[in-house]
């Protein structure tokens, strides 16, 4: 059982003018040998793209990518003929699998958009790729929402792993539970809104959380925050 800090301003750190990036997992230029990957958890990048700009056209394969816009609105356009926006509040799950590409741009021309990107390795290759979005910003505040999973039994967005993948909003003073279980990990990531407890943990904006083993999890907001937290097998 073990708990480790990941300090946001530990991360990965980009400037390219049109996007300001944070990576907590080594990425693009950014290498640590020491935060390659948790478990199936290969990629956890914190965007934010400037009006009328985003990310040509570019390839994936036998990966699951996790996007959760968290202000703004994210065009999508991929090589299966899917093509969407996704506001603020919704998430969106693509499965690579043989071989998909796709496209991301600021749907805005006057508001920048900042949203989580998240890679998982899939339990195997050669799926079909596809992908799916779902909005969540109906759910209830101050409660654990079941985003993304591998489970029928949650509503949730489909994914190729054995992972559950949370988000929360939880207003300033409030708080909720979560336990991880004995031989599985889980991973907390504070998103860059405001400061959260976990147990008697000070989580700044950026901050994550590895966890190893069964932990209780206490998370408090102490200012209001917005967090996701994946519940992983090894």
């Amino acid at each position: 059982m073990a708990i480790e800090i990941r300090n946001g301003s530990e991360r990965g750190y980009a400037n390219y003018g049109w996007l300001e990036t944070y990576h907590s997992f080594s990425f693009s230029t950014y290498y640590d040998p020491n935060h390659m990957q948790f478990g199936p958890l290969r990629v956890l990048n914190e965007d934010f793209v400037k009006p009328g700009t985003g990310f040509g056209t570019h390839p994936h394969q036998d990966m699951e990518v996790v996007s959760y816009v968290l202000a703004g609105g994210l065009a999508h356009k991929d090589s299966t003929g899917g093509e969407s926006v996704v506001p603020a509040g919704e998430v969106q799950r693509m499965s690579a699998g043989t071989g998909i590409a796709h496209s991301e741009y600021n749907a805005s021309d006057r508001d920048m958009v900042h949203f989580l990107q998240v890679w998982f390795i899939p339990d195997k290759k050669g799926y079909k790729p596809g992908y799916e979005q779902r909005n969540i910003s109906d759910f209830d505040r101050n409660k654990l929402v079941a985003a993304v999973s591998n489970r029928d039994d949650l509503g949730a967005l489909k994914i190729n792993q054995d992972v559950v993948f949370y988000v929360c909003d939880l207003d300033s003073g409030n708080s909720v539970d979560a336990t991880i279980e004995g031989k599985r990990l889980g991973y907390l990531h504070n998103a860059m809104f405001g400061k959260l407890k976990v147990n008697d943990i000070l989580l700044e904006p950026g901050d994550g959380l590895r966890i190893t083993g069964r932990e209780v999890l206490k998370i408090t907001a102490v200012t209001d925050s917005r967090f996701v937290l994946f519940d992983m097998g090894q």
